[in-house]
């Protein structure tokens, strides 16, 4: 394939051009399994390939305003045991690699939580979960109905108002960091802490919850009997997409471990 830019060849479809310096792939598809992964790589705009196919990978054009410049896949065997750990890492870091040689705008993953988790640990490129029978055709159309704006703020620098104790510890400021990371959160607001619930003793927990019109959300923190409701801003316009970035916060959660 070459450079959709300059014409210059690339050794990958969908690769960084380290001639002209531009990307040539806008976002990455990742639908991750235990033992295999397949990277979709699509473009930004119409401009074409020139469809050329490599082992272990594929290049092709759609009618879509986004176009599929490729496809790659990985593999590992699963081990058990001590070794799992080591394996899984060792899986993470070559879709990683592979990911990071597109230098895409963002990353949406779909599949196994225990290989997303690792990939999301081994990146950093805002990152969205995807839950779909076709999760490229998902993206396709979820990126052509959508423009909201990416917040680069430090997640420490998004939390603020006047209450500035958080239930849980350690675990209630890593919860709200981890809704804070998002890209299309703006701020999070600690509310008062309610000590009158019922109890739990299924340790700290965090939801967020149904989107209002103007699309911003509230995080519940359980810990214990103490229930902490906060106020998150985001980048949505309206209950829609506020409804979109409910569902990736709740994904990110669920993949930390606190639902």
């Amino acid at each position: 394939m070459e450079c959709r830019h300059c014409a210059s060849p690339l050794e990958k479809p969908g690769d960084f051009c380290l001639v002209c310096r531009e990307t040539n792939t806008e976002a990455i598809v990742l639908e991750a399994g235990r033992d295999r992964a397949t990277i979709t790589m699509l473009a930004g705009d119409d401009e074409g390939t020139d469809g050329t196919e490599r082992t272990g990978e594929s290049a092709s054009a759609t009618d879509d305003e986004e176009e599929i410049l490729g496809e790659t896949t990985i593999t590992t065997t699963p081990e058990d045991g001590e070794n799992e750990v080591v394996e899984l890492r060792n899986f993470a870091g070559l879709i990683g690699d592979e990911i990071r040689r597109k230098r895409p705008e963002e990353v949406y993953a779909g599949g196994t939580r225990a290989v997303i988790r690792a990939v999301r640990e081994d990146i950093h490129y805002p990152f969205y979960r995807v839950d779909d029978d076709d999760p490229v055709q998902a993206v396709l159309e979820r990126r052509g109905n959508r423009a909201l704006d990416v917040v680069e703020t430090p997640p420490a620098e998004k939390i603020g108002g006047s209450h500035t104790t958080l239930i849980g510890g350690r675990a209630g400021m890593n919860a709200i960091h981890t809704v804070a990371d998002h890209p299309h959160v703006k701020k999070v607001i600690p509310g008062p802490i309610d000590a009158g619930g019922k109890g739990s003793q299924s340790g700290l927990r965090a939801k967020v919850t149904r989107a209002d019109d103007g699309g911003n959300v509230r995080m519940l923190i359980r810990d214990g009997s103490s229930v902490q409701e906060n106020r998150v801003v985001t980048t949505a316009r309206d209950r829609e997409m506020g409804e979109r970035i409910r569902a990736d916060l709740n994904d990110v959660l669920a993949d930390a471990e606190f639902q």
